[in-house]
């Protein structure tokens, strides 16, 4: 059995052997959760969120699960519509790999997994991941109007994605590690100024500034969701 510590409320239903809770909202697993960016844009989206991480989240505003993220969506997976794993990114990281830090990469045997369950699938990561991903889909901030670039890439099982138009980048960005001026975006990552300013503009008013810097804009999974949730629609009614 999986090694776990639970907290916060989860759903009251047991679930179907579906994956679904009658008469509940869909359920989303969020693996490799960290301080639930992802997480906060499936909730928007209507779905009832857990999460899953391997290190307490004391941020995370979802139900949380402590516990490895592979074992868990094994034993756990069948019991949700879909899920959601943001591998930790740093593998794939160019300046991880110029500073000869050595990380695991978790994208294959998550895929297993994840295959392995028959649940529909989301992964996402950053650029330097593209090679590991199959096919995927890119989203970036200028797509949905928030003021960030932040680039990322995400593979689906079970459902495809096309993507919004990508506008050109019009906006400056703002040097790394420097307030952000009027009229430029913010790249928020590394130790980066302006952790309030992060937070109005990815919509993450309960992250610090180790959570922003890894997250997803809520506003990503926020598509991908009901995207997913109208076409299963869609299916159904057929």
């Amino acid at each position: 059995m999986t090694q776990l510590r639970v907290f916060g409320e989860g759903p009251s239903a047991p679930a179907t052997r579906t994956g679904r809770v009658s008469g509940r909202r869909p359920r989303l697993l969020d693996l490799y959760c960290c301080q639930g960016g992802a997480a906060k844009g499936y909730a928007d989206a209507g779905f009832d969120v857990t999460g899953v991480d391997i290190a307490p989240q004391p941020r995370y505003p979802y139900r949380f699960v402590q516990a490895d993220a592979i074992a868990y969506v094994l034993e756990h997976g069948t019991e949700f519509d879909l899920i959601h794993a943001s591998c930790p990114c740093q593998f794939y990281s160019d300046t991880q790999r110029l500073m000869g830090n050595h990380h695991p990469d978790l994208i294959a045997p998550t895929r297993t997994a994840l295959q392995a369950i028959g649940r529909p699938y989301v992964m996402e990561n950053v650029r330097g991941a593209v090679p590991y991903l199959h096919d995927p889909v890119m989203l970036c901030g200028a797509m949905f109007r928030v003021e960030t670039y932040r680039h990322r890439y995400f593979e689906t099982g079970g459902f495809t994605l096309t993507p919004p138009p990508h506008p050109e980048h019009m906006a400056p960005v703002a040097k790394m590690g420097r307030p952000i001026p009027p009229g430029h975006y913010g790249q928020f990552v590394g130790n980066f100024s302006g952790v309030d300013h992060a937070r109005r503009v990815l919509g993450v008013p309960w992250m610090n500034r180790d959570g922003i810097r890894e997250c997803i804009p809520p506003v990503y999974t926020e598509w991908i969701g009901r995207g997913f949730l109208a076409a299963r629609t869609v299916r159904e009614a057929a």
